[in-house]
């Protein structure tokens, strides 16, 4: 009997061996696929970067984020967007990935919190990801990279106003809600759908802010380190082009879009950080500002 008992307690642990290492082998095999899953996220694009249409990126993933938002007790609103509002999330789109850096600005993880997937992760995003692109690029000439950064600076200053029409357009929207929803008697479901369509809103302003400062801390980070690493007389020109920009993340931060396209370009003031200072043989005073 105690034979029988020890060769079942023995077949047992061979069984549960047996079976623990099943569950690994299955375990690893689904983070393989939630990888190549993750892997496949960023939304596909077309010419010049921009967005193409995709069931998987335009239906069943809003709809899985929309359900996991709706779970953990963020704001979902049920309501068609508005033209505006189509419109203002196909503009700043471009702003919160980086087609041309491929993959700096994580752009799985965009498409990933885009679709409420995740929730925001932009936060955590390090500013030295550009300059480990640009630098891992090989160039004939150490000029190019700062030829490259500044032509993305100006690739976004050339769209930013655009995008600020756009959000101040949705801001106008919410603001014809709140005055629609007058006419209405108080404790209406249209007012919880307002409110949340309003909360959504704003939330993708907020990550827009965010994204162009961090762009914009990107390019200054990539461009102090240029500086150090392949010092160049061409870091003017890419100064004077990040001033421009430094106008518009100021104006975003302020929460200021309404003032028409190129509002800020033309002595609008901005808070401009310190000075560089790039020396070189012929000119050991020069200096040029953000």
């Amino acid at each position: 009997m105690s034979v029988t008992t020890g060769q079942n307690r023995t077949a047992g642990r061979h069984q549960a061996s047996r079976s623990g290492g099943a569950a690994r082998v299955l375990k690893g095999l689904l983070a393989l696929a939630l990888v190549g899953t993750a892997a496949a996220c960023a939304r596909p694009v077309g010419d010049f970067g921009r967005a193409q249409p995709s069931f998987t990126h335009d239906v069943v993933m809003p709809t899985v984020g929309k359900w996991r938002a709706s779970q953990a007790g963020e704001p979902v609103s049920n309501f068609n967007q508005t033209d505006q509002e189509r419109l203002m999330h196909d503009v700043v789109w471009r702003f919160l990935i980086a087609p041309h850096g491929r993959d700096w600005a994580f752009d799985t993880s965009v498409e990933l919190q885009r679709t409420r997937i995740y929730p925001a992760r932009d936060a955590k995003f390090t500013i030295d990801r550009y300059y480990g692109t640009l630098r891992s690029d090989a160039y004939q000439s150490s000029r190019v990279r700062y030829k490259r950064v500044g032509s993305d600076v100006e690739t976004d200053v050339a769209l930013m106003p655009a995008a600020f029409a756009a959000i101040c357009e949705v801001i106008e929207v919410d603001r014809q809600r709140a005055e629609a929803l007058r006419s209405l008697a108080m404790g209406s479901p249209m007012s919880t759908e307002a409110a949340a369509r309003q909360a959504e809103n704003a939330q993708y302003i907020d990550w827009f802010t965010r994204a162009v400062r961090y762009r914009y801390d990107s390019y200054s980070y990539a461009l102090d380190h240029l500086l150090v690493e392949t010092p160049h007389e061409e870091a003017r020109a890419v100064d004077a082009s990040l001033s421009k920009l430094l106008a518009y993340v100021d104006a975003a931060e302020r929460a200021d879009f309404c003032r028409g396209a190129g509002a800020f370009n033309g002595g609008h003031p901005s808070k401009s950080l310190p000075s560089r200072v790039y020396m070189t043989p012929r000119d050991y005073e020069g200096e040029y500002r953000k």
